[in-house]
């Protein structure tokens, strides 16, 4: 099992309706793309890592990250927790689950994260596993860096 009973995994075909019935709580709509809209992306772009979220057998959420071989740099541009299972320290561990994953990857030496300035839980989330705000991008999105030079992230995780 993963990371405090969380996995993390690509995408299976039987997957994708459960996953595009999972929803972000009131409020959060804006923060992040419909999964059905990042699966449609993923489709189109060869770069993109669809992953499912399980805690045991459900279903529970939903990320996507990019790190292509010419980038020292993966990029976690999806991230989402249905709203059912929020507030149960689930986004936590799938943060801790994908940054396992990512680490693994040789060429992988930092992990940067965006996401709106006003939401502040996922703040707390990034800032708590490491991330270091550097500034908004051109979306007037707040992007975060974790450096992973130096530290075997795999011992700590």
């Amino acid at each position: 099992m993963g990371e405090g009973g969380v996995v993390v995994e690509p995408v299976r075909a039987a997957d994708r309706a459960a996953l595009e019935a999972l929803s972000t709580a009131e409020g959060q709509a804006d923060w992040v793309a419909t999964n059905a809209e990042s699966l449609a992306e993923a489709e189109q772009d060869a770069d993109a890592r669809p992953r499912a979220i399980r805690a045991g057998d459900r279903l529970v959420g939903f990320l996507m990250y990019e790190a292509p071989e010419a980038s020292g740099t993966a990029k976690i541009y999806r991230f989402m927790i249905d709203r059912a299972a929020q507030g149960q320290g689930l986004g936590r561990r799938a943060l801790a689950a994908v940054l396992v994953e990512i680490s693994g990857l040789a060429h992988v030496r930092r992990v940067e994260i965006c996401y709106m300035p006003d939401n502040e839980a996922a703040r707390r989330l990034y800032r708590s596993a490491g991330f270091v705000e550097t500034g908004l991008d051109e979306d007037g999105e707040q992007i975060a860096v974790l450096d992973l030079a130096g530290a075997d992230r795999r011992e700590t995780r």
